[in-house]
């Protein structure tokens, strides 16, 4: 990895100097047109065979994918090769556009089949996301992190700037079949450069966790972790109403516009335009503080969004569009570098698809509800109802607000070493009981059951259970902390999750200690009765030590 500048005197495209990033960049940059143009050819086919509500049915099947395969596709970014699984997802996706591209020639294309065939290809662009959006971490250093997360956002806005005004040629000039081969061919550079980069996983000390348990291990430490899950749930909002222009714009291009597919186009176009200007000020922007920052383009939105209601003016509704854009991309780029920074490396990609999930459920719900809208009331009160609802969407501030942080959290440079263990078991021995002590003196209980309370959330999100305190009747100075790990392989991993920060937490429990007293920690095999086969001739493995697990 080459060095990049300072952080001090970094700029916005500071990541780019680094050539793996660089490459993977370029190539999802072209991967990104070829959806647009896959976009406009299928909406526009649509708009020809069907009604207003099937047109904003292209953007569900489109984004119901990533609602419904983020999760688990986040899960299997975090427990495996993140270069691999976007290969295999990317594959999917070609394969399922060059099909496309053959019913298409063939003239077998009806409402149906198209909306199938864009649910498939979203299905493995659902795939895809999460390792791609987790993956700067390992091509960058952590201080040019929201640079490199900034940049990937506007990849995509980059094609939309030019992306859908292709597609909207090749649509008007040779055919919506031609716009679904070109879109075929644009995922080959992407699948190149995954190919060519020389990633160096970290070392497995364990075995990956179980998909299911991995998924149920990110949600936990979501929801037990405040600035993220609120940062999420402020995403659900976005995404539905977003969803009003994003799945009603081929309409506005049509019956408010008079236009063709290439007005259409156009409108992305402008659209992508303004997202790619909002970089720029990006950086300056987020000083103000993300609340700030998210109220302010949702005023902005919903700005844009009654005027593209009231105009039928292809030059005023570009404006429009170009502020549209440039709000979208701001508010979505804010919150994702806000759930990257917060969140630790072991859990990005999970933290990462529940945002994508979340946004794109927002979106898939949203259209169905503004193309319902639109179809039995018209598209222009749909999308002025959409723009009182983003003019007032800062309310959710007052009860939602996205908390600010300027660095990456970052885990321990070492692991812990594997606790000395002489009873026979195995990583899948459980559960796991540890029983931590404290002698406290008295007159600190408060504090020290105070901070305990934020050590409690740092053992379950971490991957603890069933959290206790407990304090002697006896003997008032005497602490005991107990929780549970479903396996001892879990427990070794829950042990290595830990922050810098949240380490710091604990350690200022130790701070509480009397005089040189220390921390005794224990650790039980619980075997609960009933699940316990323990013959009479079976050997009790108590006499041998564990081997030490590599």
């Amino acid at each position: 990895m080459e060095s990049p500048q300072s952080p001090e005197k970094a700029g916005v495209f500071a990541p780019l100097t680094i050539s793996t990033f660089r490459n993977i960049w370029l190539a999802s940059l072209v991967s990104n047109t070829g959806a647009l143009i896959q976009g406009v050819g299928a909406a526009w086919v649509m708009t020809d065979i069907s009604t207003p509500g099937m047109v904003a049915m292209v953007q569900t099947a489109t984004f119901l994918p990533i609602a419904l395969l983020a999760v688990p596709a986040g899960a299997i970014a975090d427990m495996y090769d993140r270069r691999k699984a976007q290969m295999a997802a990317l594959g999917f996706a070609a394969i399922g556009a060059l099909v496309l591209t053959l019913l298409s020639f063939a003239g077998w294309v009806t409402p149906w089949i198209l909306l199938t065939m864009c649910f498939l290809i979203g299905c493995g662009v659902a795939i895809y996301s999460p390792a791609w959006q987790s993956s700067p971490g390992e091509q960058v250093p952590p201080a040019l992190l929201p640079q490199a997360v900034g940049l990937n956002g506007i990849s995509y806005n980059i094609a939309r700037s030019f992306g859908p005004a292709i597609g909207g040629l090749i649509v008007a000039t040779v055919g919506a079949s031609a716009a679904f081969a070109a879109s075929s061919l644009c995922y080959v550079p992407i699948l190149l450069a995954l190919f060519f980069w020389r990633r160096t996983p970290p070392p497995a000390r364990l075995p990956p966790e179980r998909l299911t348990r991995a998924m149920m291990g990110g949600l936990r430490y979501i929801i037990h972790m405040q600035p993220v899950r609120t940062a999420i749930a402020r995403s659900l909002i976005s995404g539905i109403l977003g969803a009003a222009l994003l799945s009603l714009m081929p309409l506005i291009a049509r019956d408010m516009l008079g236009g063709s597919a290439r007005v259409f186009g156009l409108m992305l176009g402008f659209f992508g335009i303004g997202a790619v200007g909002a970089i720029f000020i990006l950086q300056p922007i987020r000083r103000q503080g993300n609340e700030r920052v998210a109220a302010g383009c949702s005023i902005a939105a919903a700005a844009a969004v009654a005027v593209l209601a009231l105009s039928h003016s292809l030059a005023i509704s570009s404006l429009a569009l170009l502020v549209a854009g440039a709000a979208w991309m701001i508010q979505m780029t804010t919150v994702n570098i806000a759930v990257q920074l917060f969140v630790p490396r072991w859990v990005t990609g999970r933290a990462v698809a529940f945002l994508n999930a979340t946004i794109a459920g927002g979106i898939a719900l949203g259209a169905v509800i503004w193309g319902m809208v639109a179809q039995d009331q018209g598209t222009q009160i749909a999308l002025l109802a959409a723009a009182v609802c983003h003019a007032l969407a800062p309310l959710m501030g007052l009860i939602l607000p996205i908390a600010d942080r300027e660095d990456a959290a970052r885990t321990l440079d070492e692991p812990l070493a594997d606790p000395e263990v002489k009873l026979g078991i195995t990583g899948r021995s459980g559960p796991i009981v540890i029983e931590i002590q404290y002698r406290v003196p008295v007159g600190r209980a408060r504090e020290f059951y105070d901070l305990m309370r934020q050590v409690q959330r740092i053992r379950i999100r971490n991957g603890a259970y069933g959290w206790s305190l407990g304090r002697n009747i006896n003997d008032p100075e005497r602490w005991v902390e107990r929780y549970s790990s479903p396996t001892w392989h879990d427990y070794l991993r829950q042990r290595n999750r830990s922050t810098v920060e949240e380490m710091s937490v604990q350690q200022q429990a130790f701070a509480f200690l009397v005089g040189d007293s220390e921390v005794a920690v224990e650790r039980w095999l619980e075997r609960p009765f009933g699940s316990v086969r323990w013959r009479a001739e079976s050997p009790d493995q108590g006499s041998f030590e564990l081997p030490v697990e590599g």
